[in-house]
């Protein structure tokens, strides 16, 4: 007996016998039951934590702080329009980079790293 759940790019199997494989038969095979939960319940705290910080920079600082920011000009715009129109895409982007670099040192740690 076997429980499928999609996750994201790949389909886990959690077997009754407390190993997880991947349909790909990936590296995920190597943890036991309790590191996979362990190992997205991390992965799934860093990606909700980054989505409050976009969140906040995004829809925050350019929307309902807008008024407020807007009294402080950077390079000649006000600074809510800034972050309106540039800011939280830059943000975006450096939680994009983030992301990447702390799930390598995650998969490093649970020794799911990619094969190059």
């Amino acid at each position: 007996d076997e429980i499928s759940i999609p996750l994201f790019c790949e389909s886990v199997m959690v077997h009754y016998a407390g190993t997880i494989t991947t349909a790909s038969g990936g590296n995920m095979a190597r943890l036991s039951e309790q590191q996979a939960r362990i190992y997205w319940r991390r992965n799934l705290s860093l990606m909700a934590r980054l989505l409050v910080i976009w969140f906040i920079v995004s829809f925050g600082f350019g929307i309902i702080l807008v008024d407020v920011l807007n009294q402080v000009q950077l390079g000649g715009y006000k600074l809510g329009f800034w972050f309106a129109q540039q800011g939280s895409i830059y943000v975006f982007v450096v939680l994009i980079f983030y992301y990447a670099r702390k799930m390598a040192a995650l998969d490093r740690e649970f020794g799911v790293e990619e094969d190059e």
